[in-house]
């Protein structure tokens, strides 16, 4: 089956509070699962790495990873460039959340990363939740 995951971080102050998020939804765009949570402080990088991490792991609990195609929608582009090879992770603690990705990204049949604006629908609408729960923060 092909997921389309979409994918945000948010940090106040950065670092500062922040707040991760995804959307996982069918071919059709509707949505299957979604979650906005809070991190603590973190800096944006470590919410975006966190959000994908977090969407990676919903989706092996309620699909699976193996036998299963994902299209990942980001719009940071630092965050793609370093998960597919293009940029180095000089930072420790990016480093040891893109080699947990990684890992579970290699699990799945195919995979396919993507920047986008944040304009983007379904990104706008993650961070729209993440902007409401920092909110309460």
């Amino acid at each position: 089956m092909l997921f389309n995951i979409y994918t945000d971080g948010a940090s106040r102050n950065n670092p500062g509070k922040s707040a991760s998020g995804y959307m996982i939804c069918d071919t059709d765009g509707n949505v299957l699962l979604e979650k906005a949570f809070y991190n603590g402080i973190k800096t944006n990088n470590e919410a975006e790495y966190m959000a994908v991490l977090g969407a990676l792991e919903a989706l092996e609990e309620a699909y699976s990873l193996e036998g299963n195609e994902v299209q990942l929608y980001s719009d940071s582009r630092l965050m793609i460039n370093q998960l597919d090879g293009r940029f180095k992770v000089k930072n420790q603690s990016l480093g040891a959340l893109k080699k947990q990705i990684s890992e579970m990204l290699q699990r799945l049949d195919r995979y396919s990363l993507h920047n986008v604006p944040r304009e983007n629908k379904f990104i706008a609408m993650v961070d729209g939740k993440l902007n409401d729960l920092l909110d309460k923060y």
